[in-house]
């Protein structure tokens, strides 16, 4: 006979096996997990955002160094969507094409400024958007089931990381 621990390992083993196992079906049939899910929802509005704001800061900013910065943003950010859409392409996911309700507010906003004003408003909007994605990537990173997402999260949040550096450059400079 068996001793009873043997066996509980050998449970916890063999479902720790079936679970690997049911994620690596669940990727195969192109379902991510809801954290998964939740992960790539969040950082692909923000990362929209993070385009488009950047795109318009690029034009609309009053300083060189502000329009530098949001041109460096549009561009690593369109990067970085570009990588997750190959990422989860085949999966549950579709990559939104538009931007939500509440990015789309803050866009408008920003439109509506100009000098001096537009700049400190996108440089407000910019830290706090990295300061919430940075922190799920952060989270990705170490409790994300997918592989692909964890590394694209660990590689993802240096990037983030060293954009508000920038940010926080960038208004240092123009203050």
């Amino acid at each position: 006979m068996r001793h009873p621990c043997t066996l509980l390992s050998s449970a916890l083993i063999a479902g720790a096996l079936l679970s690997g196992a049911s994620l690596q079906a669940a990727r195969a049939a192109g379902t991510l997990s809801a954290t998964d899910h939740a992960f790539v929802a969040m950082v692909s509005q923000g990362g929209m955002f993070e385009v488009k704001a950047g795109q318009l800061g690029a034009d609309q900013g009053s300083t060189q160094v502000v329009r530098d910065q949001a041109a460096t943003e549009a561009h690593d950010h369109k990067l970085v969507g570009d990588k997750l859409a190959s990422i989860v392409a085949g999966t549950d996911f579709t990559m939104p094409d538009a931007l939500n309700d509440s990015f789309a507010k803050e866009l408008d906003q920003l439109k509506a400024l100009s000098g001096p004003a537009f700049d400190a408003a996108y440089l407000r909007d910019m830290e706090q958007v990295h300061a919430k994605d940075g922190a799920a990537f952060a989270k990705e990173a170490k409790l994300g089931s997918d592989p692909k997402l964890r590394a694209f999260a660990t590689e993802t949040h240096a990037i983030v990381v060293a954009h508000v550096g920038e940010l926080k450059a960038t208004a240092t400079t123009i203050r």
